[in-house]
């Protein structure tokens, strides 16, 4: 992954600055922060710094800032609010509308089966619909092959709270290589846990113990905070494993 110019919305990204691919029948993937003006232009649309990848051919504007806007897709932590007769009112974030979780979109869900959220529970859920005139809505399975898929109710544990460009290098498929955060392959060798980490800069984490999962989240979070690079989350590492 390249990181380098910083960039305010509306500004014209110079040709030079995007990603020569190997292959060049590759398109071009635009990912957040940048929109695509007809016929060739792309702007920021946020403030932050251009990122790319020339292995997948894409860009995208690299911000800690802003608030979280529901997209479809998406994965995300969300706490049960209240329920009515057949959804769980959810939150997502503090500035947006409760997503709307139907009690049977969980695996294996009937009237007579569906789970009992209590308030303040957390899952874990797909945003399924997202649009601005109306709530969004989540689902804790997959609509083609009706399985979990690692969704549902998080019990135990602990939530921490991180960035939101933080949250998205969490979920690249090689977060070292692609996103420069190697804290968790690092904590892997160490420690055992199990983690979900939502768009929605909320991440859940269970070790098994309390001292264990406040090691993982606060390496997370001060690696968010400080902007650590890979070397240095190495080292971070080692030192909180001294410590533990």
């Amino acid at each position: 992954m390249a990181t380098g110019t910083i960039l305010l919305p509306g500004e014209d990204i110079p040709q030079e600055l995007l990603p020569t691919p190997a292959n060049s029948s590759l398109p071009l993937r635009l990912g957040p922060g940048l929109q695509h003006i007809p016929p060739s232009t792309i702007t920021p649309t946020v403030a932050g710094q251009l990122c790319s990848d020339s292995k997948r051919n894409a860009i995208w504007i690299e911000s800690n800032g802003g608030r979280y806007i529901p997209v479809a897709n998406d994965l995300v932590i969300a706490t049960m609010h209240h329920s009515s007769v057949d959804v769980y009112h959810c939150s997502i974030t503090p500035h947006t509308s409760f997503a709307q979780l139907p009690q049977l979109a969980f695996e294996g869900a009937t009237k007579k089966s569906r789970p009992i959220l209590s308030p303040g529970a957390l899952v874990y859920a797909r945003i399924s619909l997202a649009n601005k005139h109306m709530d969004p809505e989540l689902e804790c399975l997959s609509s083609s092959t009706g399985k979990a898929d690692g969704l549902g109710e998080l019990k135990g544990g602990m939530i921490f709270g991180i960035s939101l460009g933080m949250a998205r290098r969490l979920m690249m498929p090689k977060p070292r290589e692609s996103g420069g955060v190697a804290i968790l392959e690092e904590l892997a060798e160490k420690l055992t846990f199990e983690i979900a980490v939502g768009r929605n800069g909320r991440v859940w984490i269970d070790s098994g113990g309390s001292k264990s999962t406040l090691c993982v989240g606060k390496a997370i979070q001060i690696t968010d905070n400080e902007g650590l690079d890979v070397a240095e989350q190495v080292k971070m590492v080692k030192r909180l494993m001294k410590e533990l």
